[in-house]
């Protein structure tokens, strides 16, 4: 479709080409053949003629003229000026025509032309070159002035030619002559540059009166061809006075049409003006579309009545001297986009009510919210949520948004409520209010009421079902999210928590190998301690202990993997990833050695906790069956971490020589050389972990 309407568009130029090519032709034809260049001398035909196209000229620079006064455009300025000096100088070839005004032929009526039409180039080409701000800033300013001059100009020459005095005075011949052929060489250039211009701009802009402009410019350079070649009162010469009298009559033309079409004058030449003008153009259309849907809005909303409506669309139309029934399309568009975003910012609010609902949110935080979202998009309405409570529906005063929000739940409101809830249908009460009910899981869960004292819009009424459905999802989804993130914070820090409730594929079956930093605790003289104590004793033990164990891992957002017997294994680096997992790890060590300290201070009897930490790569992830699984670590770092800690005194913290090289100076450590551990045969490099430098210093414990 593109290649065709491309050699559509090419056809079109060629066709409109050759026809501006055409007159060329046959001025060719008349100067290769003067037998057939035939002479006919009629001056009151040229009187009237060339006054006509001076008149038609004239009112183009008028019309120009006040829209480049509108505008402050600099290049409807020179385009006026250039149709200006155009008519003022036909208007003195025609009065000097021989037998009409003037007894006999003189230079005033030879020259009139060719001079109007080469200074009408230079102020068609000045148009159509990028001016500077400055330049177009001073020609502003200066555009009295310069219009003044101009008209000097003429008038000055219309004394000359019409007194017969000199240097006007002398009859010039009737064949061509080189001061014509210099003035005509310089209007081809100049006509010539600003058609081209402006050819260039209507690819841009594709508007009828560039192209118009364009049509011509190209005519009146093919004029000022005709004038330098043409032999006076033949054929050839009544050939530029009719390029001249096309060019100024097709813009007038369309300008006409233009005008027909649109029904107003305000604009005709805007697509002609300077980027600024076409860009405030496009501003003040969008701005008066804008405020006719503001309007709109505000009708819809009840803020304003028919007749400020009216009034509004009343306002545009004058601003922009439209007619009563582009002011109708208008308001029609107008009605259209406003509809358009009406619908757009109630479908924002249930995708908003969606994205509450993906995280962990309280049912009366994610309700208030919904009820205000939803009341601030559906303008004018009075929304209410009601809960079921104890098998009742209540009306919580914060469950409320809108106008009459305050105001007391009628009886027959209330009960349509009921009713709607106990039939699971929409329906609607006396008060003209829209009863949506949700329902989570299968159970009626509460009822959404919006109403404004009239009857909701079938529009308004689906999407307000909508709501409701999405509403009865977001707080299904709320609660399914709350008691996941309580069963998971049992297990492992609220980040990570957070993670997998936002994306629980990270709990499928399978693994990945990453490098992570894994901790052993384990309790030295359990199994004597246990021997001696009661069962309460012992679980008083292990809960108080793990209780600061745990917090202290949560604490650097570590993941606790597993409890074995008096034993914890946890996790750095996974499933959430951590750029200084090993330094996290030493410190929930420290932080969980210190705590523990504090308990034994006060229960010496109870055994202390060694502690292992290493880093290294691992298969991590969920392992076990589609029933029943757990997020575990496996490999040789993970083994050396159990190790370590058997190797570590009660009260220590045994790192790993990769945990230490990972931290760096920061640790506060003493080597304990290469250790040969079990189930390895390489030895593996161990240190005491003290503390961390810059940090609040833990008690020194040397190896004994």
């Amino acid at each position: 479709m593109e290649q065709v309407a491309g050699r559509g568009s090419t056809a079109r130029v060629t066709v409109w080409a050759a026809h501006l090519a055409a007159p060329m032709a046959g001025l060719w034809l008349l100067v290769a053949r003067p037998e057939i260049d035939a002479h006919w001398q009629h001056h009151t035909v040229h009187f009237w003629l060339v006054l006509a196209v001076a008149v038609v000229s004239l009112g183009l620079a008028i019309v120009v003229n006040q829209a480049a006064r509108r505008r402050a455009d600099t290049r409807l300025l020179l385009v006026a000026l250039s149709f200006l000096v155009a008519a003022a100088f036909l208007g003195l070839h025609a009065a000097a025509t021989p037998q009409v005004v003037l007894d006999a032929r003189n230079a005033g009526f030879a020259y009139a032309s060719p001079i109007g039409l080469t200074l009408a180039a230079v102020f068609a080409a000045a148009s159509a070159a990028d001016l500077a701000e400055s330049s177009r800033a001073t020609l502003l300013r200066w555009s009295g002035p310069l219009r003044t001059l101009l008209l000097l100009l003429v008038a000055a020459w219309a004394v000359v030619s019409l007194t017969g005095s000199a240097p006007l005075d002398r009859v010039p011949g009737s064949g061509r002559s080189t001061p014509a052929i210099l003035l005509g060489a310089a209007g081809v250039i100049l006509f010539g540059y600003a058609a081209l211009r402006y050819y260039l701009l209507y690819r841009r802009r594709r508007a009828v009166m560039l192209l118009s402009v364009v049509t011509a410019y190209v005519l009146l350079a093919e004029a000022a061809v005709a004038m330098a070649a043409a032999t006076s009162w033949h054929a050839s010469w009544w050939l530029w006075h009719a390029l001249m009298a096309a060019g100024f009559g097709y813009v007038a033309y369309s300008a006409w049409v233009q005008y027909r079409n649109e029904g107003a004058a305000a604009g005709l030449f805007a697509s002609v003006g300077t980027e600024e003008t076409a860009r405030q153009l496009r501003a003040e259309y969008g701005a008066a579309l804008e405020g006719l849907t503001d309007a709109l809005r505000g009708r819809e909303q009840g803020a304003l009545t028919e007749e400020q409506m009216a009034a509004a669309a009343e306002r545009v139309g004058r601003r922009f001297e439209l007619t009563g029934g582009q002011t109708a399309v208008l308001s029609r568009a107008a009605d259209a986009l406003a509809s358009e975003r009406d619908q757009i910012r109630k479908l924002g609010a249930l995708v908003a009510i969606g994205h509450d609902a993906r995280v962990v949110v309280a049912d009366f935080e994610l309700l208030r919210g919904a009820v205000h979202r939803v009341a601030s998009v559906f303008g004018g309405y009075t929304v209410r949520i009601g809960l079921v409570e104890d098998n009742r529906l209540a009306f919580p005063s914060v469950l409320a948004a809108g106008p009459d929000a305050g105001a007391p739940m009628q009886p027959a409101t209330v009960r349509t409520a009921q009713e709607s809830l106990d039939g699971k249908l929409q329906r609607v009460d006396p008060e003209r209010a829209l009863h949506v009910p949700f329902v989570v899981k299968g159970h009626p869960a509460g009822v959404l009421i919006a109403g404004r004292g009239d009857p909701v819009p079938d529009r308004d009424a689906a999407l307000l079902a909508s709501l409701g459905a999405q509403i009865a999802i977001a707080l299904e989804n709320a609660r399914l999210y709350r008691q996941l993130d309580v069963l998971f914070r049992q297990y492992m820090s609220p980040d990570v928590a957070t993670a997998l409730v936002a994306d629980p594929s990270q709990a499928a079956l399978g693994g990945a190998v990453i490098e992570v930093t894994s901790l052993f605790a384990d309790l030295r003289g359990f199994t004597t301690f246990s021997e001696r104590s009661s069962p309460g004793e012992i679980v008083d033990m292990l809960n108080r202990y793990f209780d600061v164990a745990t917090a202290a891992v949560l604490g650097e957002n570590g993941t606790v993997v597993q409890f074995v017997g008096d034993a914890l294994m946890a996790l750095f680096n996974a499933p959430a990833r951590q750029a200084d997992h090993a330094l996290r790890a030493a410190r929930a060590a420290l932080t969980l050695q210190r705590e523990v300290d504090r308990i034994a201070a006060t229960c010496p009897q109870w055994p202390r906790f060694r502690v292992g930490v290493n880093t290294g790569e691992a298969l991590v992830g969920n392992i076990g069956g589609e029933a029943l699984r757990n997020f575990n670590a496996m490999g040789d770092a993970v083994n050396v971490a159990a190790r370590l800690q058997t190797q570590a005194a009660p009260g220590q913290v045994v790192i790993g020589a990769s945990t230490r090289d990972r931290i760096g100076e920061d640790a506060l450590v003493t080597p304990l050389g290469d250790l040969s551990v079990k189930g390895r045969v390489q030895p593996v490099g161990a240190y005491v972990l003290h503390g961390l430098s810059g940090e609040d210093p833990w008690h020194m414990r040397m190896v004994s």
